[in-house]
């Protein structure tokens, strides 16, 4: 008797299951343009700073912005519903474990105060920073008008999952040609993990993707709802939907894979697997700069109702240079990103970004113990 088949799963892959394979050829790399560009924006390192309270507030988004990346700062956050989120800030670095998601869900249900986006964005403007700002589709329609007048350069769209259709009873949902018309600003939107929906989200006009459900370091989304694809294999999938774009239409637009990093390696990786950026949270929220006080929690933390996140201790490492630029003090991947994205490109001949798109990769769980007794005994 023949059963047919209900469903049929493949195999996706996280950033510790692949290996990137050396080219033929090497590079210097100093030699290596790593440039990263948004519509009319150039940043001379491809890595974005997230939109998450405990990484990134108006000095540490201006502090991004001078090293050459870019830091999202976010309009429903501590920053934009309090005078004084220093305050609040540490607050939440001292609660208790036991009490921490009560309060987060008690700080998070004040207010937005309108007045604040535009005094938070001007104050980055100020700087002669590049000034990015994201909030959630439901907030959209509300808040961008606002982003726009204060002068903001670039505006997210970002929710734990965003198609570019969403089927309400009781809105009309967030329709994106009528926003891009509405501001005149890039948009970028997010997140997903296939290769429909990021092509669909390509359609609409946008600007640039996020890609990645769940992968982050304060994030429970794959807990407690199980939706989540690896990030080597969603950054691929959407990698295939960029190419396909720009084939029909003739226009690039760029995947940031967003989440789940925790070494420069799975940096590279992300960069093999087809990113053209990368967005990074709690290796940041380490940063003596970061206004989280060495904790970091995820954006769907304070939900009322289903909390899909946690406060994690980061702690404090190093200043956000060192983190990005080296020179590193450990031996353990965790600094100098910049510096192993370059040297990885040389090693694989890889000149450009796009020319890292093109490099192997192979299917290897045992990269990260093979000959590691050692290392791994003693840790």
């Amino acid at each position: 008797m023949t059963i047919s088949k209900f469903k049929q799963l493949r195999r996706c892959y996280g950033f510790d299951e692949v290996a990137i394979v050396p080219g033929d050829i090497t590079v210097n790399p100093d030699q290596i343009n790593i440039d990263f560009k948004i519509e009319n924006f150039t940043f001379s390192i491809p890595i974005i700073a997230s939109a998450m309270d405990a990484v990134t507030d108006v000095s540490f988004a201006i502090l991004m912005s001078k090293l050459g990346g870019l830091a999202v700062l976010n309009l429903e956050g501590i920053q934009t519903r309090y005078d004084n989120p220093e305050e609040i800030l540490a607050e939440i670095a001292r609660a208790p474990d036991a009490e921490v998601t009560p309060r987060l869900q008690k700080i998070y249900s004040q207010p937005i105060k309108e007045n604040l986006i535009g005094e938070r964005i001007q104050a980055i403007k100020r700087s002669g920073a590049v000034c990015a700002v994201s909030v959630a589709p439901a907030n959209t329609k509300r808040l961008a008008p606002i982003a726009a007048e204060a002068k903001a350069d670039i505006f997210v769209v970002q929710s734990t999952v965003t198609t570019a259709r969403h089927i309400s009873k009781s809105y009309r949902g967030l329709i994106f040609p009528e926003l891009l018309k509405s501001i005149p600003l890039p948009i970028i939107v997010g997140n997903c993990v296939s290769y429909s929906a990021c092509l669909e989200l390509m359609r609409t006009g946008i600007s640039g993707v996020l890609v990645g459900v769940g992968p982050g370091a304060a994030c429970t989304t794959r807990e407690v709802l199980g939706v989540g694809v690896p990030q080597i294999t969603a950054t691929i999938d959407c990698a295939a939907a960029r190419d396909e774009y720009l084939n029909e239409s003739g226009r690039y637009v760029p995947i940031i894979t967003d989440g789940g990093f925790r070494k420069g390696g799975d940096v590279c990786k992300a960069f093999a697997a087809g990113a053209d950026a990368v967005m990074i949270g709690s290796v940041f929220a380490q940063a003596k700069e970061a206004p989280g006080l060495g904790y970091h929690w995820g954006m769907s933390h304070p939900h009322p109702a289903l909390p899909r996140g946690t406060r994690i201790k980061v702690g404090t490492t190093s200043p956000l240079e060192q983190i990005l630029f080296g020179p590193t003090s450990v031996t353990d991947g965790s600094q100098n990103f910049v510096g192993a994205l370059r040297t990885a490109m040389g090693t694989c001949g890889a000149l450009t970004i796009q020319e890292m798109h093109q490099v192997e990769m192979v299917i290897a769980p045992a990269i990260t113990t093979e000959g590691k007794w050692w290392q791994l005994s003693q840790s």
